[in-house]
């Protein structure tokens, strides 16, 4: 979990001002940001192993398949569109800015999507409770960060953190179930 150290130690090095409670990590790798790489390379690097190790591990199941590529691929493309930064006075393109969050918000869509419909494929009713859930609570999570702004940061971690941890689960867990029903 490379992305922990990069998403709570990585904005004491980049803009001014930035707040970890208030500001997003899409923040962190804005346009004309200090250290912005670091957080767009996390990306680049967090989308490439998601597909990977799902394209290996969900074996038949094509339709997965696709949805953590049209994931991983969003994240990916977020860190090349990159945010506009939160230092007032700092010049950006609209255009890039815009972009990056339609691929944010494909990052998010696709993600529910595959979580949820990880509940289809798992066997026992315990891992397609916490797929189902995982799902549920990355649309809560997305919900807050539109809502109560004030801690937008905060609602973005949580759910980077729960969404990861359950990819790592799903793909890596000792008792995965989805290999065993192809």
């Amino acid at each position: 979990m490379l992305f922990l150290p990069v998403i709570f130690i990585l904005p004491f090095y980049g803009a001014e001002g930035y707040s970890i409670i208030k500001n997003t990590t899409s923040q962190l790798g804005a346009q004309n940001t200090p250290n912005a790489w670091i957080m767009n390379l996390t990306f680049i690097l967090l989308g490439s192993s998601v597909i990977l190790d799902g394209w290996r591990f969900l074996g038949n199941f094509w339709f997965h398949k696709i949805v953590l590529i049209v994931f991983g691929g969003a994240l990916i493309m977020a860190a090349f569109f990159r945010h506009a930064p939160i230092t007032a006075n700092t010049p950006f393109d609209v255009s890039e800015d815009k972009l990056h969050s339609v691929f944010a918000t494909i990052t998010g869509t696709s993600f529910t999507l595959f979580a949820i419909s990880a509940a289809f494929i798992e066997k026992t009713f315990q891992r397609k409770i916490w797929a189902f859930s995982t799902g549920i609570i990355a649309t809560a999570l997305s919900i807050m960060m539109f809502t109560l702004t004030d801690y937008t940061g905060i609602w973005q971690r949580l759910l980077l953190i729960i969404s990861f941890a359950w990819l790592i689960f799903l793909f890596h867990g000792k008792r995965s179930k989805i290999k065993a029903a192809q």
